[in-house]
């Protein structure tokens, strides 16, 4: 088959820097004419692009179908020997990691921007992962950006767009193109992990009292989501909601929290829902919710590697190391060290995680923004968390035929065993860039005289003092490269084993966004009233004395945070 090769001129664009998650930007941006072929050309001509394998797919935002085809012409173009699509260029993040590690591809370009909505008026993004099925790490990213900065063009294959919309394999000039179910090796995957038999005969046996209902905010997981509890669980269709794929996600804000998932909590709280559960746009997140019970993020990879042998992957395969970014909550450490496992704490973003797993030393992760996951990929997996948490009620009712065990239950028995973590977020956003910048020194000042240590903050509402134990800037040695990640977060110690966490992030034309991170460690022999306390009144004092020590309302000239994640229900 005859096929013509263009060279089209461009020159380059400001600010096409990638990230770990890639290059997220508004829609508008990557509709500017040559500025997504721009990016999408130094990818190409960043890895060894000539026979390979890519993996192509995304969560369905708006402008994603016309993107994959811009793909499959610039890729074909430079040499791609094979593209592995999915069906209508829809890949959860999850499966998209899967199907590039089964598959031996030589890396994937996923189109999505997370959690964030989408719309002609809101967000895109494009990623790069590489072999393992992970984020592409900063050389590579790095790399990517110098070729932004100097590109004079790009390539593309004169040929008609290809059909997403039906399975098979395609000839698209010199390159193949085989587009895939979407779904179908997800879910041999999740098979392979869990003991399905258990889950569906739990949940048969308990039809009545342990309804289930999961919530795809019209995001990527809904397809996958029908396949699990409709089809392979056969719970009834009331089972899920918004688990149509929507270029705009119907709307929605698709993250899984308290404020956004609304749609869940409300359904959950009416209808009285032992188990409910929600994912984000591109499939990563995950919440957990029943009645009356919240687990946060921090709660949820701790509860998970308590009871690993419950799921046969890790009974199998046993548990080979834990971890957790750093502002995330330390209860996974507790697990850790009653169960003699190592573990590890790392800076926010993924890829520290992959690192590790590559190197057979970490199972099971998580981090505090809904994120959880183990070695089965190496993205965090929102599906995979919540079949975790059912494999493991399942098995724990299997053991209990008289008392219908739920998630209340087994968090009140994880705290008597590790104590508990009350965590929770404030997140204060575009605040002036000099506020948060001294904000940040004077943190700095006080770590480098040692001003802090030993002073004593008593909270006005409630005469409780917290003695500072030590204050450090977090920084993470990578064992397995050796690299160095420097100024990841001030971190205040206190001689109770609570914590406050500050960083800063976006120092850009539109301010800065600062986040404060507050733990405050219960040990178990507190008693459960202690134990029991909502969030907001287990945490009121910690907070109020992080906001004098630090004088945060001063600095950034604000009395409340934009955004408050109370992580452990109010």
């Amino acid at each position: 088959m005859s096929f013509n090769i263009k060279e089209i001129p461009t020159n380059p664009f400001e600010g096409q820097k990638p990230g770990t998650s890639g290059l997220r930007k508004r829609v508008k941006v990557f509709q500017q004419e040559h500025y997504t072929e721009n990016f999408i050309q130094a990818i190409f001509d960043s890895i060894d692009v000539k026979n390979s394998t890519l993996v192509i797919g995304g969560d369905g935002r708006y402008f994603s179908p016309e993107t994959v085809q811009t793909i499959l012409k610039i890729g074909s173009a430079n040499g791609v020997g094979k593209f592995i699509v999915g069906k209508d260029s829809i890949l959860s993040t999850p499966a998209a990691s899967n199907i590039i590690r089964k598959y031996k591809a030589t890396g994937g370009i996923l189109l999505t921007a997370s959690h964030n909505p989408g719309g002609p008026n809101a967000d895109f993004g494009i990623k790069y992962n590489v072999s393992n099925g992970g984020p592409a790490p900063e050389n590579v990213t790095n790399q990517i950006y110098e070729k932004t900065k100097t590109i004079k063009s790009y390539k593309v294959i004169e040929a008609i767009p290809v059909d997403l919309s039906k399975i098979g394999e395609h000839t698209y000039g010199p390159s193949k193109v085989a587009v895939i179910d979407s779904v179908t090796d997800y879910i041999t995957l999740l098979e392979s992990i869990f003991d399905f038999p258990l889950i569906k005969k739990f949940l048969d046996e308990h039809e009545s009292d342990f309804p289930v209902l999961f919530d795809g905010l019209n995001g990527v997981t809904g397809p996958y989501a029908r396949a699990l509890f409709v089809n392979t669980f056969g719970l009834p269709e009331s089972s899920i909601q918004n688990c149509v794929p929507l270029p705009d996600f119907g709307g929605f804000h698709p993250d899984p929290n308290l404020t956004y998932a609304h749609t869940l909590v409300d359904a959950v709280e009416k209808n009285n829902i032992p188990f409910g559960a929600a994912s984000d746009g591109d499939g990563d997140r995950n919440m957990i919710y029943g009645k009356g019970a919240f687990v946060t993020p921090s709660d949820s990879v701790a509860i998970i590697a308590h009871w690993a042998d419950a799921i046969p992957y890790f009974k199998k395969g046993g548990v080979k190391g834990l971890a957790r970014s750093m502002p995330t909550s330390k209860a996974i450490d507790y697990v850790a060290k009653k169960k003699g496992f190592e573990y590890f704490e790392v800076p926010t973003g993924w890829k520290f995680f992959g690192n590790l797993m590559d190197a057979g030393r970490l199972s099971i992760c998580g981090e505090e923004s809904f994120g959880t996951g183990s070695d089965h990929i190496r993205e965090k997996d929102g599906l995979w968390a919540v079949i975790a948490w059912l494999n493991i009620i399942a098995s724990v009712n299997k053991d209990s035929p008289n008392k219908l065990i739920g998630i209340n239950d087994l968090l009140n028995e994880f705290y008597s065993i590790y104590g508990r973590s009350f965590f929770s977020r404030y997140d204060y956003e575009e605040v002036p860039s000099e506020g948060a910048n001294a904000l940040v020194a004077n943190l700095n000042e006080a770590l480098k005289t040692g001003s802090l240590d030993n002073t004593v903050y008593t909270a006005t509402s409630s005469s409780t003092s917290f003695t500072v134990s030590g204050l450090y800037d977090f920084e993470y040695k990578d064992p397995i490269d050796h690299s160095v990640s420097k100024n990841q977060g001030q971190v205040i110690t206190f001689t109770d084993g609570s914590r406050v966490v500050f960083r800063l992030s976006g120092t850009g034309s539109h301010g800065a966004t600062v986040r404060m991170y507050v733990e405050r460690y219960v040990a178990a022999d507190a008693g459960v009233a202690e134990l029991s306390k909502p969030a907001a009144e287990g945490l009121q004092s910690l907070i109020e004395v992080a906001l004098e020590l630090s004088k945060l309302k001063e600095f950034l000239g604000r009395e409340k945070p934009t955004v408050i994640t109370v992580m452990n229900g109010e």
